[in-house]
């Protein structure tokens, strides 16, 4: 059986979530959920959607990038994400599709991601897109490299929902992403057997 994904069929994860399996030994991935922003024949970049930075909140960013809100805009202040190991200093807004700028990556009818100041702006302002999830940093693969992970069981994929990628309930995200593909954690086993 064939499976497919949103960004048609081609086997590519582009759109879905990766959930990281028990067995995970790089401890910045363990128990992880990751949003594919791109899966193609060159590699993959995907943001963790259920890890935060604890040293930093979006105020303390909007300190640092000397962003000054006025009282006219209702800011929503999100938490600041673990995108991932990769360019731990840059900031990346994964968001929903409503809001779209020259300089956002259209991901698919309902995402984007946008890697400019100007999102953050219209964050603070109350301009910013419906949903977001603002991230430092991204989790990448060269070419093949995610295919072969999946192969050796270190990831599964599932669809996301906008709960899965964008609520706060960050310390269940893991455990819904693996209740969404129909497994019980608790029968899961973190050691590789041998038949």
């Amino acid at each position: 059986m064939t499976e497919t994904f949103e960004d048609g069929g081609d086997g590519y994860l582009t759109g879905q979530l990766l959930v990281a399996m028990p067995a995970m030994t790089d401890p910045r991935f363990e128990r992880t959920v990751i949003y594919m922003c791109v899966h193609n024949e060159d590699g993959a970049v995907g943001l963790v959607v259920n890890k935060l930075v604890d040293a930093l909140t979006f105020d303390d960013l909007l300190d640092q990038l000397e962003i000054d809100v006025d009282g006219e805009g209702e800011a929503r202040l999100p938490d600041v994400h673990f995108g991932g190991p990769v360019e731990t200093g840059r900031g990346f807004v994964l968001h929903s599709a409503d809001y779209m700028k020259d300089d956002s990556l259209q991901i698919n009818e309902r995402y984007a991601l946008t890697s400019t100041i100007d999102i953050v702006r219209d964050i603070a302002a109350g301009e910013g897109p419906s949903s977001s999830l603002l991230a430092l940093g991204y989790a990448g693969w060269g070419a093949g490299q995610l295919d072969d992970e999946i192969q050796e069981n270190a990831w599964l994929c599932v669809s996301p929902d906008q709960a899965l990628i964008f609520d706060t309930n960050h310390d269940t995200k893991w455990n819904r992403a693996m209740t969404k593909l129909g497994i019980d954690v608790s029968l899961l086993s973190s050691q590789a057997g041998r038949a």
